[in-house]
């Protein structure tokens, strides 16, 4: 690794290099100083002796003459003297050495680092994301992965056409308390208006056609791309302001899954050089095996590229391993832990190939933001796709505009996809009045623990709008010891009683279930496994209210009104990044 980081100009680099040199190249430790420099030597050179013993030659003189008196006992006596001054001075050769490579390091970093042209965003934009009284403030970062044919990518990437496509993009947003984050996926064949967009040549486009959503990135045919027009695409289609945009092409993913290591993921069935390359009309060999493995490189670049020979040959279902593969990719690389050990290779590798917008166009600013993210859990690091139908008069993609509506206005509101309020700022307890409070509702008391309910999968649904009920759910259930998942919000929001629903002989584990939720209805339902749908009379219980909008008559100050419920076309299909990697990654039948 010293040999991949030592290229760049170091600071102090002739202190640096002069330690190199006499210590860690030849193996040695780091020399103590000469302790009488040239007066000495000539006094040993005359017989004289010095400081530190007798003349070379054995001459006379005092070190001769009393080599077994009190110096010679002194000298015995303390013989960790120089060891001492050489740890101390191996430590600072090591600091120097540090200091060396850091500078190293940064300037390399640096230099790896592209950034497109300013002048090329809109200035018609979406406002910024207002503070806090504390300082806490969303964060919305545009990821693309460019599938360009320049530079060695057309080695990894197969295809013979020039310029470059948005293959993989993905909005994340990174809530206020930077404890949580959703990333939304948008299908590179979805229709959507695109905006005006500069040209290289320096001219704007006009906008206003509808065409296919990677058609911006492509919009000017360079090989590195256009992600300035993909980013005005994203802000006029979502009404949110985009604070960063990242571009990672083939030989930056590549070599980032390299410098984790790989990359864990599973696959329902075999994947084959046909599947791959549908062009060939054969089979061909084998690429990726059936089941779990990790993979790098190429194989990795095949997996999250990868279309055919599984489910109905979609993006949907490629959109789905992306985001597992995601989710895998950083539970790694927060697994091996942010040492600068772990993180240079990778900082490397991603900057190599890295464009970004000009906020984040040096070392300091990509770790300072990479930073501010190390505290979110990867479960509640999410992925979910903009919801989206099949086009009946060809094969590509239409957004449904009043659903993607409200995942927008629940990202604009720093709201959980399970309605969590995630500002950053919780409101004030509400202040004392001279009238006594009637004390407050607590939960029923839970049944014991029964080991056997770990085999008991539940989903769980908010059916009110009282934030946070369906994580209050989930947490009684995982209290008890049963699997539950926070599913997200219900279709309806008037459930007055708790419901439990359960699949064909699920009726014994519902009924186990229900002792959690007193007076809640248990009956059949259309699914295979139980799901809660928390209703007003848990939100009672917990704390929270009739489950009322908040911003009517008894809402609590200081709480804004929460954007129109989800669709379960998003709450249902969302995945945790500490999903197992072998869960719904396809889509549709087929292949």
């Amino acid at each position: 690794m010293s040999g991949q980081w030592g290229e760049g100009p170091a600071r102090d680099e002739d202190a640096s290099g002069a330690l190199t040199a006499e210590g860690t190249e030849s193996g040695s430790a780091v020399p103590p100083p000469r302790s009488g420099g040239r007066a000495e030597a000539r006094r040993a050179a005359q017989g004289k002796g010095g400081r530190g013993g007798g003349a070379a030659g054995g001459g006379g003189g005092r070190a001769e003459s009393g080599s077994g008196g009190r110096a010679a006992a002194r000298k015995s006596a303390k013989p960790k003297k120089n060891v001492k001054k050489i740890v101390a001075w191996s430590a600072a050769g090591v600091l120097v050495l540090i200091a060396g490579a850091g500078g190293a390091i940064y300037f390399k970093l640096n230099a790896n680092i592209k950034s497109f042209d300013a002048d090329a965003i809109a200035t018609d934009r979406p406002p910024e994301a207002k503070a806090d009284a504390d300082g806490n403030k969303p964060v919305n970062v545009l990821l693309i992965g460019s599938d360009s044919r320049g530079k060695n990518n057309a080695d990894l990437g197969g295809g013979e056409d020039g310029g470059a496509r948005s293959d993989t993009t993905i909005l994340l947003h990174v809530y206020a308390d930077h404890k949580h984050a959703v990333g939304i996926s948008i299908p590179r064949n979805a229709m959507v208006p695109l905006p005006a967009c500069k040209l290289p040549n320096g001219k704007w486009t006009k906008g206003g056609n509808t065409d296919l959503f990677n058609a911006a990135f492509a919009t000017g045919g360079s090989d590195d791309g256009n992600p300035a027009c993909t980013q005005n695409t994203v802000e006029k289609m979502t009404g949110i302001r985009v604070d960063h945009t990242m571009v990672v092409d083939f030989n930056g993913f590549a070599a980032m899954t390299k410098a984790v290591n790989g990359v864990d993921i599973c696959l329902p069935q075999a994947i084959y050089e046909g599947d791959i390359n549908p062009k060939l009309k054969k089979k061909g060999a084998l690429v990726l095996p059936q089941g779990k493995q990790t993979v790098d490189g190429q194989k990795a670049l095949d997996y999250v590229r990868l279309r055919h020979g599984i489910g109905d040959g979609s993006d949907i279902g490629r959109m789905k391993r992306q985001q597992a593969f995601m989710g895998s990719l950083i539970s790694k690389i927060k697994k091996d832990g942010l040492s600068p050990t772990n993180l240079l290779p990778l900082a490397d590798a991603a900057t190599k190939s890295l464009t970004v917008d000009p906020g984040l166009d040096s070392a300091d600013k990509l770790l300072s933001f990479g930073l501010s993210m190390k505290n979110i859990d990867m479960h509640d690091l999410k992925f979910v796709t903009v919801p989206w139908r099949f086009r009946t008069e060809d094969s590509n993609i239409d957004i449904i505009q009043s659903d993607a509506n409200k995942l927008w206005e629940t990202l604009k509101a720093d709201q959980t996809i399970d309605g969590q309020n995630a500002t950053g700022q919780q409101p004030d307890a509400p202040g004392t009045s001279a009238a006594p409070q009637p004390p407050a509702p607590t939960t029923p008391a839970a049944p014991p623990a029964d080991a056997s309910n770990a085999a008991i999968k539940v989903s769980v649904y908010n059916g009110t709008t009282a934030n946070g009920l369906a994580g209050k759910g989930t947490e009684q259930l995982k209290a008890a010891k049963f699997s539950a998942t926070l599913a997200g919000q219900a279709a309806s929001t008037k459930y007055k009683t708790t419901t439990i629903e359960y699949g064909t002989g699920q009726k014994a584990n519902a009924d186990k279930v229900a002792a959690l939720f007193p007076g809640a209805d248990v009956s059949p339902g259309a699914g295979r496994g139980i799901s809660v749908i928390v209703g007003q009379d848990f939100a009672a219980a917990v704390g929270l209210g009739s489950g009322a909008p908040t911003g009517t008559a008894g809402a609590t100050p200081g709480v804004p009104t929460p954007p129109q419920p989800l669709p379960t076309t998003v709450t249902n299909e969302a995945r945790s990044a500490d999903d197992d990697i072998c869960a719904n990654t396809t889509y549709g039948s087929g292949g």
